[in-house]
């Protein structure tokens, strides 16, 4: 470009920018920028310093157009995250999916429906000893009578359940089936667009905001047939299990929260109060409830579930995913929800390939020996791997390298990204209207990522590409890896290289509160590890196990 082109750009900048020198010298100045360098890790010289203020007068002016601008939480990143390594095959064949209904007869009292698997609930449906909106009345009164006491319930929708429950029986009526779960009810996280519902994100200041599009996931769930009876809690804005409503409990001991975020989730699918919900994780939040209520949770590989029509947190880190009683339920839920509309530009259609019933012996497992070597035979998360072995499995033993920093990276960019989402919170201060308010809370979490560097977002991402290479290369030859929920950096390593998780009970502490197993998969290789999954709980029966409470 000429000369005179640039002086024309530096021209209509300064008519667009320009405010009084004396302004942007007590702003700018020598002191202010040493006092910032020392947030930021820098040390310059004072001859630097002053060869920079022109320049960061100019930053200025750029930074208070940015604020000027209305960005709504929808307004994607031009950047996408896209975890797949180059040169690496993926499968990309879709195969039939089966789903066998199991005879099953009406329980001898009625509450016993309430832990029903999908499928079973299906067979009763089908083979007309109940309908869907007979189901759907018997969940909705559940939700109603249980759901002051979990703090779980935002909004119950009894109108569009109904009317999607009448649809569902209409259409077995004239001989549409539109799959397992057709006809069956469920409970949508409350950060999910879904017509006629208001979408509270938790938080006092979005309480009243305008509806938005269907999201996709519930556009899904709506084509194969569910009936949605809730909108479940998250803990405010996506982090905890506390929201205006209280804190959301556990079933298994009213005194504990639920974990977080996925928390009214992961409580009222424990309770038996919805067959299944959905949920989201940006950073255990599907692994945590799920984890702390005795569920099977899979986090799916990132990109595999559009994210459209629901809140962001992180761009680069949010995954939705289905809360189940069992990895079956989870099948059948994930082969519903997942691919894309092209509106989430993150995610992708891969196909989900479950097979079901599968000889362990036939996978590749292996098991993270750095973090479950060291524990005690009699350790419930020792006794998977004695299980998986007696079924077939050929573990082998792996090593996730403890000096990765995982948590740190991660850490700064959901930091950053996040602050970005909720930008306008921060700047308007309506975050004061939040319930949380503590150091660790959102307001002040946003307030702290402000003073990231670009720079240092911009290279924590490339640490990121780093360990999605190093991962990849430790991680990708195996379909399963057996791993404790919670030791080491391992949920964070995983959600920063977008790897796929299943979460699930493998025993029950002296008080009887759940203890959980994670099984770690491929990229995109959620089905064969639903099926170990399913392997590992067919033979031991810890999902089947439900809070006596709500039995």
């Amino acid at each position: 470009m000429k000369s005179t082109g640039w002086f024309r750009i530096a021209f209509v900048w300064l008519i667009l920018f320009k405010v009084p020198a004396q302004a942007q010298d007590s702003l700018v100045n020598s002191g202010s920028v040493a006092a910032a360098e020392k947030l930021i890790d820098l040390d310059f010289s004072p001859a630097q310093r002053d060869s920079m203020m022109d320049g960061l007068r100019q930053e200025l002016q750029t930074i208070r157009y940015f604020h000027s601008r209305d960005l709504p939480n929808d307004l994607p990143m031009a950047l996408d995250f896209d975890p797949r390594v180059p040169g690496r095959h993926y499968e990309m064949k879709q195969l039939p999916l089966t789903w066998k209904y199991p005879e099953v007869r009406l329980p001898e009292r009625k509450e016993g429906l309430a832990y029903y698997s999908i499928l079973q609930l299906g067979s009763l449906i089908r083979h007309h000893q109940m309908s869907s909106v007979d189901l759907t009345r018997f969940f909705l009164a559940r939700l109603s009578r249980w759901g002051d006491t979990l703090h779980c319930l935002v909004t119950l929708t009894p109108q569009i359940a109904l009317l999607q429950a009448r649809m569902a029986d209409s259409e077995f009526a004239r001989g549409i089936d539109r799959g397992p779960l057709q006809g069956i009810p469920y409970g949508l996280k409350d950060l999910f667009s879904a017509a006629g519902t208001p979408t509270t994100w938790g938080s006092p200041p979005y309480r009243h905001q305008p509806p938005g599009p269907d999201s996709w996931v519930y556009t899904r769930l709506r084509q194969a047939g569910a009936v949605l009876v809730a909108k479940l809690s998250l803990g405010e804005l996506a982090m905890g299990d506390v929201w205006f409503g209280g804190m959301t409990r556990n079933p298994w001991d009213l005194s504990q929260g639920s974990g977080g975020s996925s928390a009214g989730p992961a409580s009222a699918t424990a309770a038996g109060l919805v067959p299944f919900a959905i949920g989201t994780e940006t950073w255990g939040s599907i692994v945590d409830p799920s984890a702390t209520c005795g569920l099977t949770g899979l986090r799916p590989s990132f990109g595999s579930v559009s994210r459209s029509g629901a809140m962001t947190l992180a761009w680069s880190s949010d995954k939705i995913g289905p809360l189940c009683r069992s990895a079956e339920d989870a099948a059948l839920v994930f082969s519903a929800i997942h691919g894309s509309d092209g509106l989430d530009r993150s995610a992708r259609w891969m196909p989900f390939n479950y097979p079901g019933q599968i000889l362990l012996s036939g996978l590749k497992m292996a098991y993270v020996s750095n973090y479950l070597d060291s524990l005690p035979a009699q350790n419930p998360d020792r006794q998977v791997l004695a299980e998986l072995t007696r079924l077939g499995a050929h573990l082998q033993p792996m090593v996730i390298p403890s000096h990765l920093h995982g948590s740190g990276i991660l850490g700064t960019i959901i930091g950053a990204e996040s602050a970005a989402a909720f930008d306008g919170l921060t700047r308007s201060h309506r975050d004061s209207l939040m319930v949380q308010q503590g150091s660790g809370a959102w307001p002040n979490q946003f307030r702290t990522s402000r003073f990231i560097p670009a720079v240092e977002y911009i290279q924590a991402c490339r640490l990121r590409y780093r360990l999605l290479v190093l991962l990849d290369s430790l991680m990708a030859k195996f379909d399963v890896i057996v791993c404790p929920t919670f030791s080491g950096d391992q949920l964070a390593l995983t959600n920063l290289v977008g790897y796929p998780v299943v979460v699930m009970p493998d025993g029950f502490d002296p008080k009887g509160h759940p203890q959980s197993i994670t099984f770690i998969g491929k990229l995109y290789g959620e089905g064969k590890l639903l099926a170990a999954a399913k392997a590992f709980q067919d033979a031991t029966g810890f999902q089947s196990r439900h809070p006596v409470l709500f039995r």
